[in-house]
């Protein structure tokens, strides 16, 4: 979660971390249902497919409730978590997750030294803008460092728009957010100064590492 998205947001997305159905609306005509549980679960395969791509050290922007950033340091990885719902980072620090709260768009710790940014799980949707939260992480990285990202299936396209939250009987105020899929991350990720860009597809599930350019693109944002 981000500041772009107000408290009411925050406070639903707690009530979903606290077991209650999920439900995003706003990009579509039918609300999609959000995997809380899964969030709040264990790594998987799928999960460890992606997580093989980052390196140490690793930032996870927007780790929810820190199953990706648990993972990565049982693997030996060191990783921060950086979330911005409260309920979120207290979930991720009872995994043992170094986490903190705060905006993935904010000023951020060691930034140009990271060798990887996490952005799991949809995350690529933060802020409604996938090519400035992109610079922003191309910014965090060291040379050589690479963005790993999820993405929606070839054929989705890039999906920009104002979203809301349902869960525990409470709809959240509108924030934006944007949907990205395998078939646009290139042209986007070559925008954002990261020009290499590898797509993945692991038992269903579609992501992209991404390496930086030596030379930054103008900052816009």
């Amino acid at each position: 979660m981000t500041a772009l998205a107000d408290d009411s947001a925050l406070e639903v997305f707690a009530d979903a971390l606290e077991g209650a159905p999920c439900r995003l609306s706003g990009l579509d005509a039918i609300p999609t249902a959000v995997p809380v549980d899964r969030w709040c679960g264990e790594a998987d395969r799928s999960d460890r497919a992606l997580l093989a791509h980052c390196l140490s050290p690793t930032i996870d922007l927007g780790c929810g409730p820190g199953r990706m950033a648990e993972r990565l340091a049982l693997d030996g990885v060191s990783v921060l978590g950086v979330d911005l719902a409260p309920r979120s980072v207290a979930l991720a620090r009872t995994r043992g997750v170094d986490v903190l709260r705060t905006d993935v768009l904010g000023p951020l710790p060691q930034e140009g030294a990271w060798s990887s940014a996490l952005l799991a799980d949809g995350n690529i949707g933060i802020g409604g803008d996938p090519v400035r939260l992109l610079r922003r992480a191309r910014r965090l990285l060291a040379p050589g460092g690479v963005v790993v990202v999820d993405l929606a299936p070839p054929g989705t396209g890039l999906a920009v728009g104002r979203v809301r939250l349902h869960a525990g009987g409470r709809t959240s105020g509108w924030f934006p957010w944007a949907v990205l899929g395998a078939d646009a991350v290139t042209e986007l990720a070559s925008s954002a100064g990261l020009p290499a860009c590898d797509v993945h597809v692991y038992d269903g599930r579609w992501f992209a590492v991404l390496a930086r350019a030596e030379v930054p693109p103008p900052c816009l944002s």
